[in-house]
């Protein structure tokens, strides 16, 4: 059997033998939106033509009526999708043991979803389980439900998850006189409202085609990142909760119950969706090339080329024939998204049995990621047809030795990045108790390290022979770019107050000592390559982690932007450094002997990760 990762669960009985979905009312298409959800301000236009440019979305559905008044409940919408999952099935509610459901809220606080559900669906006693989150919250709701069945405390299961967000986005809701920012504004036009449902068993149906559910990912990532999406919290008062007011009244009035999200985390969140599926690989739960459908769940088609270009540099691409979306159709519908997605897919294609279908849901809220495997079985004296596979153009991937390597630094990566965000550094930053004097240190002790980074590469470059010589003079293309950006550092820490005027009196901590004397070391060996793992782990930080960081540190700071020039500058320019390093790798592997070149840039990547991370904590906060 395969090695699995703790949070991805193993299935050998647990079917998806019905699925359905509901869509309240009329579809609703851009021209018709400013009749459901109203223009606000002045603003409003511009933000929503801005949007539905690079969303895609073309049609979507309410559960409000154009004045703002609700048609359907969650409950109404979420018995509906489960109504026509069991018809699919051809199974009789009597025969549900369990329902599971997943949303962002129920129409009641309390009791949960799947009471309220079942008292909609006036079902006979079950377990029920309730489960509240964002676009994660259904898959949650999925595991807990194949759990169950995979266990035989269950043979039959409902998992629903229904998402209602119209009834926040009325013009109605926004208090006035309120100025509303952009996190908030411009979801009105990103959410719309559905429900999914499946229907689950522990063996595949008699006639027709069965879903089996052979892997299910959940993985959080809360301890690494600040809330990217959320409700019940104002703006730019961390900690605060809409309990913490005297009245609900005032927590309206500001802006506590508006549903935000901080676009400017996103990438963070599909590059982590990205590692999770690398490790997945490697891991052995499946291989790019056998799956036959993917089904990406993504608020907007901007991000469709994004997670595209991350499976590309991963090296495991899935064909874009083998795609399948609905948002331009449907909107999105949050948690029940990829229900109602692969309901529609399975009326709108024709599979087979043996075809795999892998399932990605990111959700914004705290990060988190999940993957759903299935794989298409066939009952008894079932009939299907078999289209032709469309053609595929493909895409050229690199050779052997090199997508290995960057699959193992991309794990080594997955985890550095992981604790760079858990680091007090960054906990600080991200709820707003970093302290100007907290910024001065992190950059005193920084500075010496920069300094010394071109010094180190010369040496190694000064120590390149056969057959690595190739290399020198990229290494020292690289260190004469970077020999002087020490100084563009120094003047930020000196604009933000910093008190040392001679930089010759900066000293790095146990940390940066560690790291220097470590790079120095493996830059006076012969051909020392291997410290391209250095750089990747280097340049990677500024390349993906300070455009992410510098705008919590800009904002909770208030200095001046001439205080931050080193890191807006590398945030911007570092993307050209890595596609140089990448052009090194190539060379490196493609001279000496792949395996052992590949081996000692892995082992010097994590051993530079380690030491970075002990600079980091080694601040005195």
């Amino acid at each position: 059997m395969s090695e699995t990762i703790p949070t991805t669960a193993n299935y050998e009985n647990v079917f998806i033998v019905g699925t359905g979905a509901f869509l309240p009312g009329e579809a609703v298409t851009n021209a018709e939106l400013d009749a459901y959800i109203a223009p606000l301000n002045a603003q409003s236009s511009r933000i929503k033509s801005m949007i539905l440019r690079e969303n895609g979305i073309e049609r979507r559905y309410y559960g409000i009526d154009p004045e703002g008044r609700t048609r359907f409940s969650l409950a109404e919408m979420g018995a509906e999708s489960s109504r026509r999952a069991l018809a699919a099935a051809r199974t009789e509610l009597g025969e549900i043991e369990l329902l599971a459901t997943g949303t962002v809220g129920g129409d009641t606080a309390v009791p949960g979803y799947a009471n309220m559900l079942q008292g909609e669906l006036h079902a006979p006693p079950m377990e029920t389980s309730s489960h509240t989150g964002i676009c994660a919250s259904g898959m949650v709701a999925l595991r807990h439900a194949a759990d169950a069945v995979e266990l035989g405390r269950h043979a039959r299961a409902l998992v629903t998850a229904t998402e209602y967000p119209s009834r926040m986005f009325k013009k109605t809701r926004f208090v006035e006189g309120y100025d509303v920012d952009f996190d908030s504004h411009f979801l009105r036009w990103m959410l719309s409202d559905g429900s999914g449902s499946f229907v689950l068993a522990d063996r595949p149906r008699r006639d027709g085609l069965s879903l089996k559910v052979s892997h299910l990912h959940v993985r959080s990532f809360s301890g690494d990142y600040p809330t990217c999406m959320q409700i019940g919290a104002p703006l730019e008062k961390p900690g605060v909760s809409y309990l913490d007011y005297p009245t609900f009244a005032d927590a309206e009035r500001d802006g506590a119950f508006l549903l935000r999200q901080n676009i400017r985390l996103l990438p963070q969140l599909f590059e982590v969706a990205a590692h999770e599926y690398v490790e997945l690989i490697r891991r052995g739960v499946f291989r790019a090339e056998e799956i036959d459908h993917f089904l990406c769940h993504f608020s907007s088609m901007k991000f469709a080329p994004v997670v595209k270009e991350l499976l590309v540099k991963a090296g495991a691409d899935i064909a874009d024939e083998k795609w399948y979306s609905n948002l331009v159709t449907r909107g999105n519908t949050g948690s029940a998204s990829i229900f109602i997605m692969l309901d529609d897919f399975l009326r709108e294609r024709t599979i087979k049995p043996g075809e795999k279908i892998l399932c990605l849901i990111p959700e914004s809220a705290r990060i988190s990621i999940c993957y759903l495997l299935l794989e298409v079985v066939e009952g008894t004296g079932a009939d299907t047809a078999v289209l032709p596979a469309p053609p595929s153009e493909g895409i050229d991937s690199p050779d052997e030795a090199t997508r290995r390597l960057l699959q193992d630094l991309s794990l080594v990566w997955h985890d550095y990045r992981s604790r760079f965000w858990r680091s007090k550094f960054f906990r600080k930053a991200s709820t707003g108790t970093l302290t100007p004097e907290d910024y001065r240190k992190w950059t005193a002790s920084w500075i010496p390290q920069v300094r010394e980074g071109s010094k180190w590469m010369r040496t190694a470059a000064g120590n390149l022979a056969e057959p690595f010589l190739e290399l020198k003079e990229l290494i020292q293309t690289h260190a004469g770019e970077e020999q002087n950006d020490w100084q563009i550092l120094f003047q930020d820490y000196r604009n933000a107050g910093g008190s040392i005027e001679d930089p010759d009196r900066l000293e790095r901590n146990r940390g940066g000592e560690a790291l220097n004397a470590f790079m120095f070391s493996r830059a006076a060996r012969t051909n020392a390559v291997d410290l391209l793992g250095g750089i990747y782990i280097i340049e990677g930080t500024g390349q993906r982690i300070i455009p992410a960081l510098l705008p919590l540190i800009k904002t909770r700071l208030g200095l001046a932007p001439n205080c931050f020039k080193f890191l807006q500058y590398h945030g911007t320019n570092d993307e050209h450094h890595l596609a140089r390093w990448l052009g090194a790798v190539g060379i490196a592997l493609s001279r000496g002997d792949p395996e052992r070149v590949a081996a000692e840039i892995l082992a010097t990547a994590r051993t530079v990760a380690d030491l970075y991370l002990m600079q980091l904590e080694d601040l005195d906060l």
